[in-house]
């Protein structure tokens, strides 16, 4: 499960909403414990890409949230982007480019962008895909 508070929540679904029409994106941290997620901060990232159907994140951005993960005794949990017209499910390329079997995968979906909605996943080497619970008291 992934424990998300409603602050974190808010943050990525308003950073969407300003985003709209592209696919807004970013990064997760916190901690993790087996099967279980606490996400502690969200980074909110420019898509290089601009784009409505997928997404890139610099690889110096990426690296300015390691840092700042690390020096709060976080970890990257994964990453997370956003859906502007469809459902909060991953796509055919949102699961080809999901690539390490460490990472939560999250989709934030403004298909009703005053109700958004979230689903997290992960993806293993055999690329089997199983979803994760997201937990928040929004």
């Amino acid at each position: 499960m992934l424990h998300l508070t409603t602050d974190a929540f808010e943050e990525m679904a308003s950073w969407a909403r300003e985003h709209l029409p592209e696919e807004a994106c970013g990064l997760i941290a916190g901690r993790r414990q087996g099967d279980e997620a606490w996400a502690e901060r969200v980074f909110c990232l420019e898509n290089e890409d601009h784009s409505s159907e997928h997404f890139t994140i610099s690889a110096a951005s990426q690296l300015r949230c390691i840092r700042e993960a690390r020096t709060a005794g976080l970890e990257i949990l994964g990453n997370w982007h956003s859906h502007p017209e469809t459902p909060a499910r991953p796509s055919k390329e949102d699961l080809r480019l999901a690539n390490d079997p460490k990472a939560l995968y999250v989709v934030l979906s403004l298909e009703e962008p005053r109700w958004p909605s979230i689903v997290a996943y992960t993806q293993d080497e055999k690329r089997k895909v199983s979803r994760m619970m997201v937990a928040y008291d929004a």
